[in-house]
């Protein structure tokens, strides 16, 4: 029972360094911008990362499940256009338990 909880020290030590250089890069990252004025296409093209990040993770999903969910997302997005977030995301996970009843995957 004693060895569940064991930790390597090598793995602890990975860990907590994998951590620390995160933490620093987004501080880094925040430090460095007070440095510098982003104008123009840099700052639109920054502006659009949070929609292409969102993007990258969502279509894949959409794309390789069935088609309850792929019903449900096309529902959460023609109703993202007129409701707010809060509406879109109860919108968005009745359509998939409805689909998904409908479809037999419930």
């Amino acid at each position: 029972m004693a060895e569940v909880f064991s930790v390597d020290p090598m793995v602890l030590a990975t860990i907590l360094g994998m951590g620390i250089v995160t933490y620093f890069t987004r501080v880094a990252g925040l430090v460095i911008v007070r440095f510098f004025t982003i104008e123009g296409r840099a700052r639109a093209a920054l502006e659009a990362v949070p929609a292409a990040v969102l993007m990258a993770v969502i279509a894949p999903t959409i794309l390789a499940t069935g088609p309850a969910e792929s019903l449900a997302a096309l529902i959460t997005l023609l109703v993202a256009f007129r409701l707010p977030l809060w509406a879109v995301v109860v919108v968005g996970v009745i359509s998939v338990v409805a689909l998904r009843s409908v479809f037999g995957l419930f």
